[in-house]
């Protein structure tokens, strides 16, 4: 079995972002929305916990990404299994509007007037799908989400 690993380190006033691993591998980071206790569509971070990953082949962001990376493109990799919540994606976006729910990908990170936006999405987006997809075509991946929040000083870039 695979395994991605989202690890939260940094809570911003309405984001949170994360780095993100591939079989122990750290490949780029993750923002998503403030981390609450109970999730609130659009609005919230996906609780912490274990999920399998999937492809989701219809909709019309799946046409978009088709269309975006013919290359490439398998279906949409979609977090399954997340009490009330479907069609929660991975996916670009530089910053907590663009993740109506789901999880963004970059290279880096800035925090900008309280909250964390990434940077170079596309890119860091292409290379974890490439990674991605090869594992999850013969064998099921999981996800686990954990929340382990640093202070400021023990965060680096």
């Amino acid at each position: 079995m695979g395994k991605m690993l989202v690890k939260r380190i940094r809570q911003g006033n309405n984001s949170t972002l994360s780095k993100i691993y591939v079989d122990d591998v750290l490949l780029c980071y993750g923002l998503e929305d403030a981390v609450r206790e109970m999730k609130i569509k659009g609005e919230t971070a996906i609780p912490a916990g274990r999920y399998r990953l999937t492809f989701n082949t219809y909709g019309a962001m799946n046409a978009r990404y088709k269309r975006k990376f013919p290359e490439i493109h398998q279906g949409m990799v979609e977090i399954k299994g997340i009490p009330n919540y479907s069609y929660v994606y991975m996916h670009i976006g530089n910053n907590i509007g663009d993740t109506a729910g789901c999880l963004l990908v970059g290279e880096s990170w800035e925090l900008i007037e309280g909250d964390y936006e990434l940077r170079k999405s596309k890119k860091a987006y292409v290379s974890l799908y490439k990674r991605l997809i090869g594992k999850m075509v013969i064998k099921v991946v999981s996800l686990e989400i954990r929340n382990e929040m640093l202070d400021s000083e023990k965060v680096s870039k």
